[in-house]
């Protein structure tokens, strides 16, 4: 195998590795997700609330009140920033992108690291509902 062969097999592996350790996919987001609990009782708006602010603290998020019926989430990690806009209802919650940093975010694509964050807050969400 001729060097320049090698140099150029060694470029495309480097560029592949790179280009894996980048992927872009779409935003994932929560739209109108079910309230429900292991118990069958409908939780009231202030309980879902409470369960959605322990979910996303107990995850790093830091939850605040951004008017009623809806809070905000941001999530610091290392250089990375992502904010979420999360409306709620006794009934129903979403969690919805609302800006990033340093996520690589354009045209409704974004780091893959950010949609699993957003699945993980979701799943402890519904652990924290399913304990009302």
């Amino acid at each position: 195998m001729t060097t320049t062969l090698r140099t150029a097999l060694a470029a495309t592996f480097a560029a592949l590795v790179l280009a894996a350790c980048q992927t872009l996919l779409p935003v994932y987001n929560v739209n109108d997700a079910a309230v429900s609990t292991a118990s069958g009782k409908h939780p009231t708006a202030g309980q879902v609330r409470s369960a959605i602010i322990t979910a996303g603290t107990s995850l790093g998020w830091h939850v605040v009140d951004a008017g009623p019926g809806r809070l905000e989430g941001t999530l610091h990690l290392r250089t990375h920033t992502a904010v979420v806009d999360i409306p709620y209802s006794a009934a129903r919650y979403s969690i919805v992108y609302r800006s990033s940093e340093d996520l690589q975010a354009a045209d409704g694509k974004i780091h893959k690291n950010y949609n699993g964050w957003v699945q993980n807050l979701d799943r402890q969400i519904r652990t924290e509902l399913s304990r009302l």
